[in-house]
């Protein structure tokens, strides 16, 4: 019998291109998803899709769940601040109430997307997973305490919390309100790209390599418990405008930034496990201008979370 893995936010920008991934690898999959940006995953006979919010979700009706990894989220600061409560409800409450029941009804593995901006703001050259966390908005300290949630588990249930970069890249359900997606969108429009500060250092990871991590962690179940960086190119704003502007010329404009976020992610202890990234922000950057001229990869609303949320009264 395949294994059954839910995918909890699997119609989302990674979701959309994990699922498709774990279909071909033979797993059977069920999804949970608002499906408050869409759902393009199409029909398989090993796909079921739940439109459900997780906060009214009873696991039990989905029958035996092997492994759940666990996407859903109010995603980024913005839309977070738009709604602290909610955030605080969806990316914390609900899924401890996830946990439980999953854990009460058998399941052995939990994957969990963190982000690498727990840590906040990092003077060191190599963050690592045993840093002291001190994030700096509300997004940042859900993730850290739902890690915190998540992990006082691990006696009962195999834990691998991801702490991923700033995932870049080609998805159905895109996203255009994360650094490389939106940068080379202005440049693809035509316009000039307006970089924010441009000296703080962000870690970056292509969509592809972010799928193939949650892949890699089922195949090794065994990994010990506990948070994994997943990140393999830090680079500084005003670096990747640059690298967009060398393949799609354009002018570059430098404004003031408000955010001081900064950090270089160092993920020698994921890598350590035998995995290994095959792309890089430069391929996520010549993918996107090859979607955008077949027209695939085109503006809209729903692609920019606190659009969307706003539009959906999600406030």
């Amino acid at each position: 019998m395949a294994m059954r893995v839910l995918v909890t936010g699997g119609c989302g920008f990674v979701g959309s291109r994990l699922v498709p991934a774990l279909l071909k690898n033979d797993y059977e999959v069920i999804v949970v998803d608002t499906e408050w940006f869409g759902n393009y995953l199409g029909e398989h006979k090993h796909l079921t899709v739940v439109k459900q919010d997780i906060r009214e979700l009873d696991v039990a009706k989905l029958g035996q769940i092997d492994v759940a990894i666990h996407l859903a989220n109010i995603a980024n600061d913005p839309a977070v601040d738009l709604n602290p409560v909610l955030s605080w409800e969806v990316n914390v409450l609900a899924g401890y109430g996830l946990m439980t029941k999953l854990v009460d009804n058998g399941c052995n593995q939990f994957l969990f997307a963190s982000s690498g901006s727990v840590y906040g703001v990092k003077s060191e050259s190599r963050v690592t997973e045993d840093l002291e966390l001190i994030p700096i908005s509300a997004y940042n300290k859900t993730k850290m305490i739902a890690e915190r949630v998540f992990l006082s588990f691990k006696d009962q249930i195999k834990v691998h919390c991801i702490r991923p970069a700033t995932v870049c890249g080609w998805s159905p359900r895109m996203r255009l309100d994360v650094a490389v997606n939106l940068l080379t969108m202005q440049a693809l429009k035509g316009e000039k790209i307006t970089v924010l500060g441009g000296e703080q250092t962000r870690p970056n990871i292509h969509i592809d390599d972010m799928v193939d991590t949650y892949l890699h962690f089922l195949q090794n179940p065994d990994l010990e418990s506990g948070c994994y960086n997943a990140g393999f190119e830090n680079l500084k704003i005003i670096e990747i405008a640059n690298m967009i502007s060398n393949i799609i010329p354009t002018d570059i404009e430098v404004l003031p930034s408000n955010d001081p976020r900064s950090y270089n992610q160092c993920s020698d202890k994921l890598l350590g496990t035998g995995f290994t990234p095959n792309k890089t922000v430069r391929d996520a950057i010549c993918e996107l201008a090859e979607q955008y001229s077949s027209g695939n990869l085109v503006e809209n609303d729903n692609w920019h979370t606190v659009r969307r949320m706003k539009a959906l009264s999600i406030t």
